[in-house]
C-alpha cells in the first residue's frame, strides 16, 4: 500500500497547484481532453470546457442516438431508408447518394463512420427526427446530450457542416466516446474498421481517416474531424491490458500534426503513469468523532478497494485528506457513508472516494446525554460570555 501523506485541505490545494506542469503533456491541440477509464483519472485538460466547433467528431452524437433506436427497435440494421434531395445536396465527405437510393442502416452507420458521410448522417436525421427534418433532429441531439451531462453542446445539424451555433467542448466529447464504448459493446468494433467501399461508387473514398488505426497501439476508435474553421481533431481511444484512455485533440493545423499528436498522447498515457493501490477496503484510516453515541469515535474506512493512477515518477507517495462534518451524530449504522477520502496525484485533478462507518455505533443512553451536555456547558462557560450565549 502507499503510504498516504496527508494534509489539510490548504496544503493539499498548493500542493497541487504547485505541482501543475511537472507530468503535464505539452499538447500543441488548441484544445484537448484526456481521461483514464479504468480511474476516472483526468490525465489532461486544456481548454477542455470551452465550445468549439467539432466538426465531424459531432458525427458521434448522430451515431449515439442511431444506436438508441437500434436498442429500441425504432430502427434496424437491415431496414433501407430512403435518400432525401436535401441530404443528397451535402458536400464535402459523403457517401455520393442520391435520391434514387435506398439505403441499409447498417451501410449508413458504417458510412458515417470510415467514410464520414454528411449525406449518411442527413438520412439517419431525417429517418429519427420528431418531424421529419434535420433541423428537428438537431434540436433533439442538443436535448439528448444536455440529458446526458454534455452541457456544452448544441447543434445545428446531424454532421458537422460549419454553422452558426454549432459546438461542443473536448470534455462532452470525451464523454460521449465514453458513453458509445461503454452504452453500446456490440456496435463499438466498427470504428475500427479501416476500410468500407459502399458499392464500389466512391472508390477515392473508402478509408477511415483515424491514422492511430493498425499502429499497434490499441487505438479502435473514435472519429476524426476537420474544416476550416476546426482545423484538425480527432476524438480517440486505446486500449492496452485492462487499461483504456480516450481522448479528444482540436485545432490542430494539418492531418499529419494531427496524428503525430495523437499518437504522442496515447504512448505518454500510457508510459508516463501507473496504476497503484492506495488503501484496501475494511483499513481503518482515521476515526472520527462521534456525538452523543455509546462510543467516543467511528472509523473511517473506503466502501471498496481504492487504486489511483500515478505519475510513474513519483508513484510511492500521494496527498490526501478526508472530509466529512463532525462530530458524527450517532446512531450509525455499519457501512453508512461518513466521509470522502480526497487524493491528489502530483500534477492531476483531486479524486474522491467514499469512506464508510466500519462498525456501528448506537445511541448513548441518559447519562451519555448527560455527561455530553455538561462538558458542551463547561466548555463554553470557559470560552466567557461569548461561547455562553
Amino acid at each position: 500500500m502507499i503510504p498516504l501523506l496527508r494534509k489539510s485541505a490548504t496544503g493539499v490545494l498548493a500542493a497541487a497547484l504547485m505541482a501543475t506542469g511537472a507530468h503535464a503533456f505539452d499538447t500543441q491541440a488548441k484544445s484537448a481532453y484526456v481521461v483514464d477509464l479504468k480511474t476516472g483519472t483526468v490525465l489532461l485538460n486544456k481548454n477542455a470546457d470551452v465550445p468549439l466547433p467539432p466538426a465531424s467528431m459531432s458525427k458521434l452524437m448522430t451515431l449515439y442516438i442511431a444506436f438508441e433506436a437500434l436498442r429500441d427497435g425504432r430502427l434496424n440494421l437491415d431496414e433501407k431508408l430512403p435518400v432525401s434531395e436535401h441530404a443528397m445536396n451535402y458536400g464535402g465527405s459523403t457517401m455520393f447518394l442520391d435520391t434514387t437510393d435506398r439505403v441499409r442502416v447498417e451501410d449508413l452507420i458504417r458510412g458515417i463512420i470510415v467514410l464520414s458521410g454528411n449525406d449518411a448522417c442527413a438520412v439517419i436525421a431525417e429517418a429519427l427526427s420528431p418531424d421529419g427534418t434535420e433541423a428537428g433532429f438537431a434540436r433533439y441531439m442538443t436535448q439528448r446530450a444536455q440529458k446526458m451531462g454534455m452541457t456544452n453542446s448544441t447543434f445545428a445539424n446531424s454532421n458537422g457542416w460549419p454553422a452558426v451555433g454549432h459546438r461542443m467542448s473536448m470534455r462532452d466529447l470525451a464523454l460521449l466516446g465514453t458513453r458509445l464504448i461503454e452504452d453500446f459493446p456490440q456496435y463499438y468494433p466498427l470504428f475500427a474498421e479501416r476500410e468500407f467501399a459502399f458499392d464500389g461508387r466512391a472508390p477515392q473514398n473508402t478509408r477511415n481517416r483515424n491514422p492511430l488505426l493498425g499502429l499497434g497501439i490499441g487505438a479502435d476508435g473514435l472519429k476524426t474531424g476537420h474544416t476550416q474553421e476546426a482545423g484538425y481533431g480527432l476524438v480517440g481511444s486505446s486500449l492496452q491490458g485492462d487499461r483504456r484512455v480516450v481522448f479528444v485533440i482540436s485545432g490542430l493545423e494539418t492531418a499529419r500534426a494531427r496524428a503525430k499528436e495523437a499518437e504522442t498522447i496515447v504512448n505518454w498515457s500510457f508510459r508516463q503513469f501507473v496504476l497503484r493501490d492506495v488503501v484496501k477496503q475494511g483499513e481503518v484510516i482515521m476515526n472520527a468523532d462521534v456525538w452523543m453515541g455509546d462510543a467516543p469515535s467511528v472509523g473511517l474506512t473506503p466502501a471498496a478497494d481504492v487504486s489511483a493512477l500515478l505519475p510513474a515518477l513519483d508513484s510511492e507517495k500521494v496527498a490526501a485528506e478526508v472530509v466529512y462534518q463532525g462530530p458524527i451524530e450517532a446512531p450509525i449504522a455499519e457501512g453508512q457513508e461518513l466521509a470522502q477520502l480526497i487524493i491528489t496525484p502530483e500534477g492531476l485533478e483531486p479524486l474522491s472516494f467514499p469512506l464508510v462507518a466500519d462498525r456501528a455505533v448506537a445511541a448513548g443512553g441518559f447519562l451519555t446525554r448527560v455527561t455530553t451536555a455538561a462538558t458542551t456547558l463547561l466548555r463554553r462557560l470557559e470560552q466567557g460570555p461569548e461561547g455562553a450565549s
